[in-house]
């Protein structure tokens, strides 16, 4: 440690110019979450105005099709590991963890199918009004209302369920660190064509560069991918 005190001087304006950088970064970063949250309720308030004749519709066709419960909610993990419950249009057949374990207990395929993936290409529990749901997307109608309660964003990586936080191992802390999404990285690059370790990097890479310009990238990108049904299963 020098005793100049040109040195000294020197040393203690980087200590302060560092603190001026990392005090305008978290300055800007928390005015960027202000507009994105802006914009999540805007969005999502305007979309629930105009789709709510469409929910309503499907939600009767869903109770007319097999007398079951129209909405289905699943506990996933939100920010900081908290779990919500995500709320989504039903697209199975009401005893489908029954169905599942039945299919996988008899079928090896899928069973490995399942174990890499956690989708099955052909799932036996997936009815036809809900195969149509999944490959429009109108299955995920209902998450915008956990996108106004707080639990959900526009944009970020899709929510995963308890089971699957093993899967993401060191980098489930960077899947913590912000809002799952309605759509995100996964799903404007190919969804379920995706191997679920490219999806785990996908969440990873979007959860440390994520920013406006990026969220408006990746909903720029959404309606034409889920047009296209890229894809879906």
């Amino acid at each position: 440690m020098t005793g100049d005190p040109l040195v000294a001087s020197y040393q203690a304006n980087l200590v302060d110019d560092s603190a001026a950088a990392d005090s305008d970064a978290v300055s800007v970063a928390v005015i960027g979450a202000w507009i994105v949250r802006t914009i999540d309720l805007v969005i999502a308030t305007a979309a629930l105005i105009v789709l709510a004749p469409v929910l309503l519709g499907l939600s009767v066709a869903l109770w007319m099709q097999d007398g079951g419960a129209p909405i289905f909610v699943h506990w996933r993990i939100g920010k900081g590991g908290i779990p919500f419950p995500c709320l989504k249009l039903r697209t199975m057949v009401v005893d489908s963890e029954h169905r599942l374990k039945e299919h996988l207990e008899t079928n090896a395929a899928a069973a490995q199918e399942w174990a890499q993936d956690r989708k099955l290409r052909d799932d036996p529990r997936v009815t036809p009004l809900g195969s149509f749901l999944r490959k429009s997307s109108l299955d995920e109608i209902p998450q915008l209302l956990n996108v106004l309660y707080g639990q959900m964003s526009l944009v970020g990586p899709r929510p995963i369920v308890a089971a699957e936080i093993p899967r993401y191992g060191r980098y489930f802390r960077e899947y913590c660190r912000v809002r799952p999404g309605i759509t995100g990285l996964w799903q404007v690059s190919g969804r379920n064509a995706v191997s679920y370790q490219r999806r785990v990097a996908l969440d990873t890479v979007y959860a440390r560069n994520k920013s406006l310009a990026v969220d408006l990238f990746i909903l720029g990108r959404t309606i034409p991918a889920v047009v296209s049904g890229r894809g879906c299963s």
